[in-house]
C-alpha cells in the first residue's frame, strides 16, 4: 500500500466518522481497526490450521495455547470461527461478534486493545449507528504480509500517528523518531561489531527505555537482518502513553518478538526490566520534561540506593529530565567482563552545558566522563525532529570502548549535514539524506580530526579537557583606616578575614595547575586575594559549539571606508539629480 492509498482510505473512514466524532478523536478509532486488520490478515493463512488444533486438543483434554501458538506460525493466535470478512454476515449482531472476535485473541493482543480502550470505542460506534459501516471499510483493505511488508507497515503506522497527533495539537515527536535520525543511530551503536554481528547465530539484546511506538527496536531489527540474516535481535522497551506501547506491541507481535518484554508504565519510577542488563540501547527521551510527577520515587531511590540504583551520580534539575534516562542506560549496561554494552541517546543542548560546578548535571557528566564511558557527541541540524526546532546532539556511551578510543571523547559537528524535505513534517523540515549518514559513520568509524572547507567538523580531545575546578578567590576585609582586619579567635586567629563583597570565582582547567594559574590571571590585578580551597569544586561541562567556532576576521577599515564612500556618492549624485 502506497502512501496516496493509506490517505485516500483513512480519509474515507474519516468521512464516516465525521459529525459523530472530533477530528481530534478520529485516531481513537482508525489506529486500533488498522492494527486489528492487519493482525486479521496475518493470521489468515494458518488460521483453519489453529482451529483444527484447538478442536483435537480439547478432545485430548490438553491446554492448547503452546500448540496454537505452533499452528498459527506467529507470536499470537485467535480461536473465533469468525474474521473481519465473516463478520460482515451479521449487520444485526455485529457488536457482539465483534466483541467475541477480540476476546478469542491470545492475551497478549487483548491487553493491546483494552490499551487502546477499544471497547468504549465499540460501544460509541454502535450507538451512532457507525459500527457496521466502519467494520466494512476496514475488512476491505488488503493488509496481508505478502502485499504489505513489515517495514511498510511500520510506515503506515508512522504516518497515522502524525496524522492524528497533528489533528488533536499533540506533537507526534513524543511518539517516534524520524527514520533516519534512527538509522544513524543504529550504525553508531553497530559499526564497531560488525565482526562479532556477521556470525552465523548470533543473538543480542537491544533495549528502548523510551519506545514509543517502536520504531528504534525495528529499524535495529532491520539493521540486522540485513546484514546478517541468521543474526537475533531480542528486543525490549518501556513505554508511557498507552497508545504509543499499543501500536509497539502489535508491531513486535507481527514481528515474532517475545512482546512479554515489551513493558507499560514509567521507565523512570517504575523500572519494568530491574536487574536486566542489555548488549545494545537506543533512547530519545522527551526534551526539556520536567520530572516532578516521579520526583519522590526518584528522590528515594537516588537517597537509599545511592550508586547501587540508578541515580547515584545526581540529579538534575526538576525542570528536565533527560539526564535521567542518561543515568538509568548507563546502569542498564552489560558488565564489560560479560562483553560490556554500547548505546544512543538523543538530548537537546542543556545536558552539555547546564549546572555549574557541584550541580546535578555536572556531577552526572563527570561521571559519564571520568568513567570513560563516552565515546562521541554527534552536532544535529535544526528541524530535524517533528516537534521542536532547536538543535540535538546523539551521545554514543559505552563501557567497552576500542582501545584507541580510551581516554578520548569525539565530537562531530554534522550541523551543515542536511537536505530541504520536499513538504514539511510539523517542526521538521530538514532530513539526513543515505549520504550524509554514510559521511557521518565514516568519521565515527574513522576516529581522527577531519576538516572540510577549511572548518573543523571532528575533533577529539582527552576526558579531562571539559573537566575545570572552580576555586574561590578571597580577599581581605579592610578598616575605614585601609588596614586589613584580622580575625580574632579560633583557627581565624591573627588571618585576614575575607570580604564576602569581594569573593569571586573563577574556573580553571582541570589540566592546569591552580596556583600557576592564579598567579598569572589574579595576584596581577589583586595581590591581596588569596584561595580558599576548602571552598574548590570539580565540574565538567562540554561546550560543543564552541570547539567548532572558526573565528573570521572582518574586513580592513580601508576596505570599509571605500565601500561606504562609494554608496555616499552615489546618493548624493541621484540627490543632485533630482534638485536639477
Amino acid at each position: 500500500m502506497n502512501q496516496q492509498t493509506l490517505s485516500a482510505f483513512t480519509w474515507s473512514v474519516a468521512d464516516l466518522l465525521r459529525g459523530d466524532y472530533k477530528q481530534s478523536e478520529y485516531g481513537r478509532v482508525i489506529l486500533p481497526f488498522t492494527i486489528l486488520r492487519r493482525l486479521d490478515c496475518v493470521l489468515a493463512a494458518t488460521k483453519p490450521a489453529v482451529l483444527a488444533e484447538l478442536e483435537a486438543k480439547k478432545a485430548q483434554g490438553i491446554i492448547s495455547d503452546p500448540f496454537l501458538l505452533r499452528a498459527s506460525g506467529q507470536s499470537f493466535f485467535n480461536t473465533s470461527q469468525l474474521d473481519m470478512k465473516k463478520l460482515m454476515g451479521d449487520q444485526d449482531h455485529i457488536r457482539e461478534n465483534l466483541f467475541a472476535y477480540i476476546s478469542a485473541f491470545s492475551p497478549a493482543v487483548r491487553d493491546i486493545f483494552e490499551r487502546f480502550e477499544f471497547h468504549a470505542q465499540v460501544e460509541r460506534l454502535s450507538k451512532c449507528g457507525l459500527l457496521y459501516q466502519v467494520t466494512e471499510r476496514f475488512s476491505q483493505i488488503d493488509l496481508h504480509p505478502e502485499n504489505v511488508s513489515n517495514f511498510q507497515m511500520g510506515l503506515i503506522f508512522e504516518e497515522l500517528i502524525r496524522k492524528f497527533a497533528e489533528l488533536s495539537n499533540e506533537t507526534a515527536g513524543e511518539h517516534f523518531t524520524p527514520r533516519e535520525v534512527i538509522r544513524l543511530m543504529v550504525n553508531l551503536i553497530f559499526i564497531e561489531d560488525d565482526d562479532v554481528l556477521s556470525k552465523p547465530g548470533v543473538v543480542r539484546t537491544i533495549y528502548d527505555p523510551t519506545a514509543g511506538t517502536g520504531g528504534m527496536l525495528s529499524i535495529a531489527g532491520e539493521y540486522l537482518a540485513e546484514h546478517n540474516p541468521k543474526a537475533r535481535l531480542t528486543v525490549f522497551g518501556q513505554e508511557l502513553n498507552p497508545e504509543s506501547y499499543a501500536i509497539c506491541k502489535a508491531d513486535m507481535l507481527i514481528k515474532g518478538q517475545d512482546v512479554s518484554n515489551i513493558v507499560f508504565g514509567n521507565t523512570l519510577s517504575d523500572d519494568g526490566h530491574a536487574g536486566t542488563r542489555f548488549d545494545y540501547m537506543l533512547s530519545n527521551p522527551p526534551f526539556g520534561v520536567e520530572w516532578k510527577k516521579v520526583e519522590k520515587e526518584v528522590r528515594r531511590e537516588h537517597d537509599t540506593q545511592g550508586f547501587n540504583g540508578r541515580f547515584g551520580p545526581g540529579l538534575p534539575r526538576v525542570s528536565d529530565g533527560s539526564m535521567l534516562f542518561l543515568l538509568h542506560l548507563i546502569s542498564k549496561m552489560r558488565p564489560a567482563a560479560e562483553g560490556g554494552s554500547r548505546f544512543g541517546i538523543v538530548l537537546n543542548g542543556s545536558p552539555l552545558f547546564t549546572g555549574g560546578a557541584g550541580s546535578g548535571e555536572s556531577e552526572i557528566r563527570r561521571y559519564v566522563l571520568e568513567n570513560d564511558f563516552l565515546e562521541a557527541i554527534i552536532g544535529l541540524p535544526t528541524d530535524m525532529f517533528y516537534n521542536t526546532g532547536i538543535s540535538t546532539y546523539v551521545w554514543i556511551v559505552s563501557n567497552r570502548k576500542p582501545e584507541h578510543r580510551k581516554g578520548k571523547v569525539q565530537l562531530i559537528d554534522a550541523s551543515a549535514m542536511w537536505q530541504k524535505m520536499r513538504k514539511s513534517l510539523g517542526s521538521k523540515r530538514k532530513e539526513l539524506s543515505d549520504a550524509h549518514i554514510e559521511e557521518i559513520t565514516r568519521l565515527f568509524g574513522q576516529f581522527a580530526e577531519t576538516e572540510l572547507d577549511g572548518k573543523p567538523i571532528s575533533r577529539i580531545f582527552r576526558n579531562s579537557a571539559f573537566g575545570y575546578q572552580t576555586i574561590t578567590v578571597e580577599r581581605p576585609e579592610r578598616d575605614e583606616a585601609g588596614k586589613i582586619v584580622l580575625g580574632q579567635r579560633g583557627k581565624a586567629k591573627g588571618k585576614p578575614v575575607p570580604d564576602s563583597k569581594l569573593r569571586d570565582t573563577e574556573n580553571v582547567p582541570l589540566d592546569e595547575d591552580v596556583n600557576e594559574y592564579f598567579k598569572r590571571e589574579v595576584l596581577p590585578h589583586a595581590p591581596d586575594a588569596w584561595i580558599d580551597h576548602a571552598k574548590t569544586k570539580i565540574g565538567y561541562e562540554i561546550p560543543f559549539n564552541r570547539h567548532f567556532y572558526v573565528f573570521t576576521p572582518p574586513r580592513p577599515l580601508e576596505v570599509i571606508d571605500a565601500e561606504l564612500k562609494q554608496t555616499t556618492d552615489r546618493i548624493k549624485a541621484m540627490i543632485e539629480g533630482l534638485i536639477a
